[in-house]
């Protein structure tokens, strides 16, 4: 019997540990990320590995900057990792590592390391995980592995990034590295800062939103508070 978790299964699982409602703007990007995730968890090919997360941890916390209440953020991240079963302490400790690797060396020798151009990585477990992913045909690449690519990047120097000819160009040898498909990366990186830079234009709305509504409630108020008080020009008789 093929007992295979299907997407509603993943679902309930995660509304059943945070049972709390999620604001509506950030209630696509928790489902949509929690679709991306089961997906890949329930694929034959796809293992975890210390990128994953770091492109997971990142991913989440850039979309959920800003959530209200702040304090639903953790559980939020943790059903959304318990739902595909993985454990959210070992992401945020993978991520951590991977953080304080990146932001020690300089943007060329982290893109060399990448690209499998040096093999002395700074890190012997990860060096690992590289030569076991440029040296599998079946690694199944994903969208959340090309932000934790990217992240290392943006850390270890951020004007790789930002420069569209470097950033590029650095993705490509990256790919070659690795043995995944240049285009997808590049492509699923744009979109990622595509989205980024929607969803903070969306933020600044809502934000203006809510000033202009806080103002309304303001005025409003002020006008009851000068309606109840006795005109100080009436005169006694």
């Amino acid at each position: 019997m093929n007992n295979v978790r299907t997407v509603s299964d993943t679902k309930k699982t995660f509304y059943s540990l945070h049972t709390r409602p999620i604001n509506t703007i950030y209630r696509r990007v928790v489902e949509e990320l929690m679709v991306e995730m089961h997906l890949l968890s329930v694929n034959v090919d796809f293992s975890y590995n210390p990128i994953y997360g770091l492109g997971v941890v990142t991913a989440f916390d850039r979309f959920m900057q800003g959530y209200q209440p702040e304090r639903d953020k953790e559980s939020i991240f943790q059903a959304l990792c318990r739902s595909v079963e993985l454990d959210p302490q070992q992401l945020r400790q993978d991520a951590e590592r991977l953080r304080a690797i990146a932001t020690g060396i300089s943007g060329a020798e982290m893109t060399a390391w990448l690209s499998r151009t040096n093999m002395s990585s700074p890190n012997s477990e990860l060096e690992e995980v590289l030569a076991a992913i440029s040296n599998n045909p079946k690694f199944k690449y994903s969208r959340l592995f090309a932000i934790g690519i990217f992240t290392l990047l943006e850390l270890a120097n951020p004007e790789i990034v930002k420069d569209d000819k470097q950033r590029n160009e650095t993705l490509v040898e990256i790919a070659k590295g690795l043995k995944i498909a240049d285009d997808k990366l590049t492509k699923d990186l744009d979109l990622y800062r595509s989205n980024l830079d929607k969803m903070a234009q969306a933020l600044v709305v809502m934000e203006d939103m809510l000033q202009a509504e806080r103002k309304k409630r303001e005025q409003r108020a002020q006008q009851q508070a000068n309606a109840s008080t006795p005109s100080s020009g009436s005169s006694e008789s």
